[in-house]
This record gives C-alpha cells, structure tokens and sequence, in this order.
C-alpha cells in the first residue's frame, strides 16, 4: 500500500475511533445521571434539583481526567486528580448500584454498575487520545531550527598533522639563513549545501522533533514552507525516501498523527 494511502486509512481510523469513543462516553454518562436522578427523586429532591444532583457525583470524573491529562502532558503525576478521579468512579458506582435496592437478581446490580464504569473507562480512552494529539503538535512547534550550512568536520590528515606539530618542539634550533617563504595559493572557499541537501536536512529533523516518528506529508510540506524552500508533496515525499534510504531504521517508526 502506498504511504499517502495508509497514512490516510491512519487518520481516518483515528477520526472514526475518536467519535465512537465521545458517543460511548455521552451515552455511558447519560445512563448514570438517569439512575443518579430516579435515586434523588425517592429521596425528596424533585424537578431541576434531581437533576442537578448527580452532576455533584460524576463531575468528579470529568474533573478528574482533565487533571490527569494536564499533569501528564507537564511529565508529572497529579495525586490529587487521581484522588478526584478514583472518588467520583466508586461514588458513581456504589450509588448506581444502591439505587436497585433489594434484589434476588444479581443482573440487577450488574446492569447499575454497568454505565458508571463505562463511563470512566470511555473517559479515559477519549483523554489519551486528545494526549496523543497534543503531544504530536508539541513535538512539531519546537522542532529545532534547520541549519542554514553543513557541518564542517575535520579531516583525517589535519587530525594526524595536529598532534604532530604539537609534539615537535627541537631542543637547540640551528641557526639558518632565511628563505623566502613559498607562496601560498588561496583557499577555495567551501561550496554552500545545495537545495536538495537543505531539503534532506528539514526532513530528517522532523524524526527527532516528532518523537522518533516518521513525519507525515502535511508535517514535511509545512517544514519545507517554514525553511523558504520548495514544499510540494512529491518534494517532501523523495527527500523522505531519500533520508530512510540513508538510516533505514527510520522506516520502521511509528508514523506520527498529521493535524
């Protein structure tokens, strides 16, 4: 399968998952606020007031996640998101499963425990994939600058002259006659990297910046256009063949997520 194909089947497959996961999460916390509601209304709240009620019960879960996502985004764990979180689940689950009340019917208090525990579990499917998300446009906004010139390394000859001429150092110098010195042809100045070298250089960045992941199209013609430098998809396509031809590890990379 083409790469543009499979990266586009990728994007779609992530789409699709992302809004079954908000329909099951929707779902899943409206059947919890219906039996939070009946339960208020057997005792003694009515009208908007039962309603309101269970959003004291499984906020606490929404609360809860948002905090974990934060504190997981700052590479830190928040002690008191997970409190949050873990009190607003076993509330919402033992209160669903109280609100059966006496029953010889275990399916009963299967049935209560089912849309809170779903909920929580739907929650929190939906938080890491918006981590997910978050993550890869942090890796694409602080990609390192590309250099506007190659490195220069030293050869092999300068580095066997170096230590060379550091050691030599004569004892008595003879005295000679001076001559004159030869005279010296003018460095050549060294050659700029060409176009397609710069463009090599913006793509294989992008590894790193991703997180170790192969950069999608739309991350390589938005680098290309950042850098000033031909962006077309067929560019950015053959720069990426040319630099996994190179490191061929690189191809092996889990593709990263385009926006």
């Amino acid at each position: 399968m083409p790469h543009s194909s499979r990266q586009d089947a990728q994007v779609w497959l992530a789409i699709m998952a992302a809004v079954l996961t908000t329909a099951l999460t929707a779902v899943s916390f409206w059947l919890s606020f219906e039996a939070l509601h009946d339960l208020a209304t057997d005792h003694r709240l009515k009208g908007e007031r039962a309603w309101a009620w269970p959003a004291t019960i499984d906020t606490f879960i929404a609360i809860g996640e948002l905090l974990i996502l934060r504190a997981s985004l700052m590479r830190r764990v928040d002690p008191w998101a997970i409190c949050l979180t873990a009190a607003g689940s076993l509330g919402s689950i033992a209160l669903n499963v109280a609100g059966v009340g006496v029953s010889d019917d275990p399916l009963d208090y299967v049935t209560a425990a089912v849309p809170p525990v779903a909920a929580l579990l739907a929650f929190g499917v939906l938080m890491r994939q918006v981590h997910e998300f978050l993550a890869s446009r942090q890796g694409v906004l602080t990609a390192p600058p590309v250099p506007s010139v190659l490195p220069v390394t030293p050869s092999a000859e300068t580095l066997e002259q170096e230590p060379q001429e550091a050691s030599e150092w004569p004892e008595d110098e003879p005295e000679v006659t001076e001559e004159p010195e030869p005279v010296k042809e003018p460095e050549k100045p060294e050659e700029p990297p060409t176009q397609r070298e710069r463009i090599d250089l913006v793509i294989r960045g992008l590894y790193d910046a991703l997180g170790n992941r192969r950069p999608a199209t739309r991350h390589m013609t938005d680098a290309l256009e950042k850098a000033g430098l031909p962006s077309s998809e067929g560019t950015a396509r053959e720069s990426r063949k040319r630099v996994e031809a190179a490191e061929p590890h690189l191809k092996t990379l889990p593709s990263a997520l385009a926006a």
